[in-house]
C-alpha cells in the first residue's frame, strides 16, 4: 500500500505540488496571525519591562496608565516614597500621538520622563546609538521604528525636538514606537490648553478665584521596592493612605493582556477559525477528488481481497502527505513574512510544533468523506 500511495502521489505530483502550496500559504497566514498575537503579547510584557517598575500607582478607580486615562498631582511622588518598602519612584506621562516623520505621520507614544541617567524609572534601560537626554528641555530619545536618526528634528505640539539617542523594542502595547522626552515638556504637551482656552480659563478665574491655570498632572507613579518587600506589602499602605489605585507586574499583565488586546485577541482567534475550516475544505476536496480518479484500482484491490484498513491506510497517506507539504511552505512563508509584516510577529517554536500536529489532524478530518466513499466501493459494480 505504501507503494501505491507514493506511485499515484508521483502520478499526480503537479496536483498534490500546486494544492499543498495554495495549503501552505493559508497555513503561512495562520501561523502569522498567531504570531501577531503572540507579538502583542510581547509588546505589552516589554512596555512593562522598559518601565523598570515593581508597582504601578494610578489615579483611584482607573485601569491606567496603559488601558485608560490616568491623573494624579505630580508632587503626590513625596508621600509615596516615604511609604515603607519603597526604593525609588519616578513620575511619568503616556501620550499617544501622530508625528510627523518627513512626509508621513508615525503613531507614537511620547513619554515623559524625570530628569536622572540610565536605569532610573522610566527611562529607556539601553541605547543602539546617540545618548540619553541631559538637558531638561528639547531633546529626545526615539525608537528606531519611528523612523527618525540621530540629529533629526521632531515637534511635539508647540515645541521642537533634537533627537539624541536611538533605541530598540521599546513600544506601547499596541506596537508603536516610543519617543521619550523631558517630563515638564511632556507635561505641557499632554496637559497645557491652548491660547484660546488659555484666554477662555482666564476670564473664568477672574469670576473664581479659586480656579487655577496651570497643570502639574502625570499620569502615573512608578516605584521599585526594596528586594526585602513582597509587591502587596508595599502596595497595601499606598492603597489605604493615598487613596490611589496600585498595579503590581502580575495586575498590570493581566490587564494589559485581558482589557487592552482582548478585542483584538478574540478577532484573531476568529480568523484562526475560519482559515482552519478553509484548509479542511481543500484538503478534503483534493483528496476526494483523488480517491474519485482511482474508484477501479480501489475496487481491484477489494476484488483481489485488500482489507479496507489498507485502503484506509494508503488514502490517509496521501492526506498527510499534502499537510506535510502544506506546513513546510506555510512555514517557510511566515518566516520570510514576519520582518515585514506591520506588527511585530513573534514565531514561538511551540506554536509551529501546535500548528504541524494541528494540520496533520485537519488533514486527517478531512480525509474521511474519501474514505467512506471508497469503503462504500461495490467490486461488481465499477468492475461490471
Amino acid at each position: 500500500m505504501i507503494s501505491l500511495a507514493g506511485r499515484d502521489i508521483l502520478h499526480a505530483w503537479g496536483k498534490f505540488v500546486f494544492t499543498g502550496i495554495g495549503l501552505g500559504l493559508l497555513i503561512g497566514v495562520t501561523l502569522t496571525m498567531a504570531g501577531v498575537y503572540r507579538g502583542m503579547v510581547e509588546d505589552g510584557k516589554v512596555l512593562l519591562d522598559n518601565s523598570g517598575a515593581d508597582l504601578w500607582v494610578v489615579q483611584q478607580e482607573t485601569l491606567g496608565p496603559y488601558a485608560e486615562p490616568s491623573s494624579l498631582p505630580d508632587d503626590i511622588w513625596r508621600s509615596i516614597w516615604v511609604m515603607p518598602g519603597v526604593a525609588e519612584v519616578a513620575n511619568v506621562t503616556y501620550l499617544t500621538m501622530q508625528i510627523t516623520q518627513g512626509t508621513t505621520d508615525v503613531r507614537t507614544l511620547v513619554v515623559g520622563i524625570t530628569a536622572g541617567g540610565a536605569g532610573t524609572l522610566g527611562w529607556p534601560p539601553y541605547l543602539v546609538a546617540g545618548r540619553q537626554i541631559t538637558r531638561g528641555h528639547y531633546e529626545a530619545v526615539a525608537d528606531i521604528a519611528s523612523g527618525f536618526k540621530l540629529g533629526d528634528t521632531l515637534k511635539i505640539r508647540r515645541n521642537a525636538y533634537q533627537v539624541v539617542g536611538l533605541t530598540r523594542r521599546m513600544v506601547s502595547a499596541s506596537g508603536d514606537p516610543m519617543i521619550f522626552i523631558p517630563l515638564k515638556d511632556a507635561q505641557e504637551a499632554q496637559f497645557l490648553k491652548d491660547n484660546a482656552a488659555i484666554l477662555m480659563q482666564r476670564r473664568r478665574a477672574e469670576a473664581n478665584l479659586s480656579s487655577s491655570l496651570s497643570s502639574t498632572s502625570v499620569n502615573a507613579v512608578l516605584v521599585r521596592i526594596k528586594p526585602e518587600f513582597l509587591p502587596q506589602e508595599v502596595a497595601e499602605p499606598i492603597r489605604r493612605w493615598q487613596r490611589f489605585t496600585v498595579y503590581d507586574r502580575k495586575q498590570m499583565e493581566n490587564i494589559l493582556v485581558d482589557k487592552l488586546i482582548a478585542t483584538s485577541a478574540k478577532q484573531i482567534s476568529l480568523f484562526l477559525v475560519i482559515l482552519a475550516v478553509v484548509c479542511a475544505a481543500i484538503v478534503a476536496f483534493i483528496i476526494y477528488t483523488l480517491t474519485m480518479d482511482k474508484i477501479r484500482e480501489i475496487a481491484v484491490l477489494k476484488l483481489i481481497g485488500a482489507r479496507s484498513s489498507a485502503i484506509v491506510w494508503m488514502i490517509l497517506q496521501q492526506a498527510i502527505v499534502l499537510g506535510i507539504i502544506g506546513f513546510v511552505v506555510g512555514k517557510i512563508a511566515a518566516t520570510f513574512a514576519a520582518p515585514i509584516f506591520p506588527k511585530y510577529v513573534l514565531l514561538l517554536p511551540t506554536d509551529s510544533l501546535l500548528g504541524f500536529f494541528a494540520v496533520q489532524a485537519i488533514c486527517v478530518l478531512a480525509s474521511i468523506v474519501a474514505i467512506r466513499m471508497a469503503l462504500k466501493v461495490d467490486p461488481a459494480e465499477v468492475i461490471g
